[in-house]
Parts: structure tokens; sequence; C-alpha cells
């Protein structure tokens, strides 16, 4: 790879006018965007007046993608990552692009143009502290979800997590079982969703309190739940 850049743009989480004027001027100077679905950030695009090559990169891209990728970058072309919805790198498959490409490569640039995150945008009005938390990403499926709500009862950090609008409440019941176990019941949380969009909404209260909450609501879009720290009120 010679002179090439790798931009890590991040895109907005649902607002448009989320987006950066550096992040725009990135995709306006890049001569190709590798993006996790084409279809999306060709939305985007359109929305931003901006009119570049698209190419798809997600889990489930092949090694090929991967070459082909470093194939641009040693031409010495100038390419961005994007995802669907805010920074590449956190919950989806660019950072392992990245160490890839590093791997190969280990003068690459690769210059961040930060913007939306759902967990930050979240934790920013949580209310909780965040001097110090934990990140934890999605919430299993179903092997080593109860050893989570386990491990998670007995933290003592703010916890971010993710979870789907499918098993939300499941969840939610899953978790209030492992406070009450662990004898913090009342254990606070603050429940993010739709975010930016039409219909954003917080939920705060306990883990019943919020889980009666969104019983009386629709279950839209996904979710980003901050648990309290331990002990706090």
């Amino acid at each position: 790879m010679a002179s090439g850049t790798l931009f890590i743009v991040a895109t907005p989480i649902g607002n448009l006018q989320d987006i950066t004027l550096r992040a725009i001027e990135t995709l306006k100077a890049v001569d190709a965007i590798f993006c996790e679905d084409t279809r999306v950030t060709a939305k985007l695009l359109a929305h931003l007046g901006v009119t570049k090559p698209l190419f798809a990169y997600h889990q489930h891209s092949s090694d090929a993608v991967v070459a082909q990728i470093a194939s641009t970058l040693r031409e010495g072309m100038q390419v961005a990552l994007v995802s669907d919805a805010g920074t590449p790198g956190i919950n989806d498959p660019g950072g392992a692009l990245i160490a890839r490409l590093l791997a190969a490569e280990p003068g690459l640039a690769v210059v961040p143009i930060p913007g939306p995150n759902a967990a930050v945008t979240t934790l920013s009005v949580s209310g909780f502290p965040a001097d110090r938390f934990q990140y934890w990403g999605f919430i299993p499926h179903k092997k080593g979800r109860q050893t989570l709500f386990r491990e998670l009862a007995l933290c003592e950090d703010t916890v971010v997590l993710y979870e789907s609008k499918h098993r939300i409440l499941k969840t939610l019941g899953e978790m209030q079982a492992a406070f009450a176990a662990a004898g913090t019941p009342d254990r606070p949380v603050v429940l993010g969703r739709e975010l930016t969009k039409q219909f954003e909404t917080l939920y705060r209260g306990t883990v019943e309190q919020v889980a009666t909450a969104l019983q009386n609501d629709e279950v839209l879009g996904e979710f980003v739940l901050i648990v309290g720290p331990k002990g706090w009120r």
C-alpha cells in the first residue's frame, strides 16, 4: 500500500442533520466508499448530493473484498468506510478490517471522522456517571445470556448494552430476576429507542418500571440500555 488513506466516517443514527461538515467533505473527496449496505448509503449520499462509487463491505464479506480494499489503497486512492448508521468499528466488522489492513501495511493512514454513536448518545443523557463505564455491546441471543446477567448484577460500573426489539422485553425480565437475586432490585436503568428520530423515547426507572412502560408502548427499532452503577440512586 502506497499513499492511500482509509477514512472511518461516522454517519447519522437517525436524523440526517447529524452528519458533520467534515464527514460531508470527506465523502465528497474520496475515490470510493465501502459500506454495510449500498442501498442505505446511496440514500444518504443522495440526500447530501454526493455521487461516488459504492462497494459493499459487511460481516459476511469474503477475503476477496478485503483484498479489493487493500488494492484500492495500494494504488494510492482515498477510501471511506461507513456503516448503515453510527461509527464504523463499533459493533460491526470495521475494526476487523482495519486490523487486517494494518497487519498488511503498518504504515497505512487510518483517519477517524467522528460523529454519532448510539451508545454514547444515550449515555450522555442518562444522568449516570460516565467518567468510568463499560460497553458490553449486544446481549447474546442464547448462549451466555444468564452468565451475562449475573455478571451485570455484580458489576460496579455504569454499563452500556444493545438489544433488539424482538428480545428487549425478555431481556428486561431476565435482568430484573438477576438484579433481585443479587439484592439490587431497584438498580436504575435508562432505555433509549429510536434515537434522534421522530419517535425518540427515553425510559427511566428500575428495570420493572421501564419494562412496564415499554409494554404499554410500541416496541420499535434497536434499543440502547444503560445500567446505572451499583448502589446508585
